[in-house]
Parts: C-alpha cells; sequence; structure tokens
C-alpha cells in the first residue's frame, strides 16, 4: 500500500507523469454534474425510494469512470492497496466508503454512504481481485460515529479499513519474507486489528500472484542487500575502487526498487528496514 495525496491533487494539474491535465472548464463541469446527482439521489432518498437511488447511482457509473485514469496516474498505474499492476487484476474506481449498502464487522448492514457515490475524494483505484471480495464491508469501531447524510461526519468515524490516503494509515502495513502483508511491528492492538482486517478483505496474501511477487521482490532486495555488504566490506578495508563502484551501482538498483514508480516498492522498503542497518535506511528516508 502506498500514500496518495489526494486531497491535494485535481485532474487540473500539470505535473502528473502519465496524465493529460483537464481544462478548469472540464473539471468544474465534472463537479457540477456531480452535485446534481447527488441533489437527485437526495430527493429519491426523501421520497422513499431507495431502490431508484440505488439504481440511478449504478446508471451512472461511467461518470466516475472517467476520473479512473487520472486516480491510476497518482499511483503510477499501480493498484493503491495492493501496489501491484497486473497482478492483482484490472482496475477500479473503488469507493472507500460503499455507496450503496455498508456491512459492519459482525455482518450487520446499514444505509450506504450514498452522497459520496459521485464524490471524487471517496474514490480508489482498486484491483478488482480485491475490490470484489470488500464489496460493501466498511464496518466502525464500536462506539465510532456514524456518518448520515442529514449529519455527516465522515472526519470523525473510526474506521477499520486502512486508508491508502491517509498518511498514518498506509504506515501500518509491514510485509515479511515469506511475502505476506503484517501489522507494522510495535503496532497497536487496535492497529493490529485494522490490517488484520483490511488484508483480508482485500485478500492481499490470499492471491497467490501477488504473494509469490512479493517474495522474488524481497528476494531482489536481500540478495542486493547481501552484495552491498561484501562490497563495503573490501572498500573499507583497503579503500577498493572496485568497491567503491560496486557500491556505487547496488544503490541505484536498490533505489529503483524502492521508487514509488517500482512495483511493490513497500516490500522493498520493509527489507531494507527490517534489516536496520543505518546505511542503507537513508535510502528510504
Amino acid at each position: 500500500m502506498i500514500w496518495i495525496d489526494l486531497e491535494s491533487r485535481r485532474p487540473t494539474d500539470t505535473d502528473i507523469p502519465g496524465w493529460t491535465a483537464w481544462s478548469k472548464d472540464t473539471w468544474e463541469a465534472w463537479q457540477n454534474r456531480s452535485q446534481e446527482l447527488v441533489s437527485e439521489l437526495a430527493e429519491l432518498e426523501a421520497a422513499g425510494q431507495r431502490e431508484a437511488r440505488n439504481d440511478l447511482i449504478d446508471e451512472n457509473s461511467g461518470h466516475w469512470a472517467e476520473l479512473k485514469p487520472w486516480l491510476l496516474a497518482l499511483s503510477y498505474g499501480k493498484c493503491w492497496f495492493s501496489e501491484a499492476r497486473e497482478l492483482y487484476s484490472h482496475y477500479d474506481v473503488e469507493h472507500f466508503r460503499p455507496k450503496k449498502q455498508a456491512k459492519g464487522i459482525d455482518k450487520d448492514e446499514r444505509d450506504g454512504y450514498w452522497w459520496l457515490a459521485f464524490n471524487y475524494v471517496n474514490f480508489r483505484a482498486c484491483g478488482n481481485v480485491g475490490n470484489r471480495k470488500k464489496g460493501g464491508w466498511f464496518p466502525l469501531r464500536k462506539g465510532s460515529m456514524c456518518s448520515t447524510y442529514a449529519a455527516q461526519c465522515e472526519e470523525s468515524e473510526v474506521a477499520y479499513l486502512i486508508d491508502p490516503i491517509e498518511e498514518d494509515d498506509v504506515k501500518l502495513l509491514a510485509f515479511n519474507e515469506e511475502g505476506n502483508a503484517i501489522p507494522r511491528p510495535g503496532c497497536s492492538d487496535w492497529d493490529r486489528q485494522r490490517v488484520e482486517e483490511t488484508v483480508r478483505r482485500l485478500k492481499l496474501n490470499e492471491h497467490p500472484a501477488l504473494s509469490d511477487e512479493r517474495r522474488k521482490v524481497w528476494q531482489q532486495v536481500d540478495n542486493l542487500i547481501e552484495q552491498y555488504n561484501k562490497a563495503k566490506a573490501r572498500n573499507d578495508l583497503a579503500a577498493n575502487p572496485a568497491a567503491k563502484e560496486k557500491l556505487k551501482h547496488i544503490r541505484q538498483q536498490m533505489r529503483a526498487l524502492i521508487s514509488p514508480k517500482a512495483e511493490l516498492s513497500s516490500v522493498a522498503k520493509w527489507c531494507v528496514k527490517l534489516r536496520n542497518d543505518q546505511q542503507l535506511l537513508h535510502l528510504i528516508a
């Protein structure tokens, strides 16, 4: 999982690699259409026509689909949750807060966040391996406030699901040499529960191709670290020019693997972190 600074980004930005910026007029038109749709949904909700409300959401799925290329450009073409490109199947525009029905930790159900169906801040780019299983799952911690259309308070909800647009959330997810996503060492019991539920609900460990590729990345970084230590020992011993050049080359390879552009870069970073080598840690600072 990688952090996406969604709240400060816009489709009008001209500095996003792989994205042709929208004009200001195009973006305003998209937002105006979103507002119109939410107004129509509110009218149907007020009239007690929930089925028609949900149908209207489905009928306008093309509206949020227009932002899928932009969402993917923000992550260099990677799923925001798995950080994979093709390993996690085709991409969906996933609604972080479910749009029609929300399910709790004990499978209890409540109405969804239909007023956020066309709010781009609620969109996440997600491979459909995880999105299909997640579905309407969005439990809140016991005692949490729960947002409704009449009393909107999403910022005060205490959600189980780890959110890629929350920098502190992303830091809770770690990886091990077996290719599994795990809670970060030393995190609280509540944060551990959040990670475990997120991993389970998004199939972050159940998809064999994803775990296999994580293991390959880990092994690749592990091998580079071994080469680095050997070259460093030679250089420290006799200021060896060849060893010094080898160190430079290895650092370049490692930087490529931990770059935000690289697939599964978070796995590479955790392989370095768990070595706890101060001379290597500066590469991921």
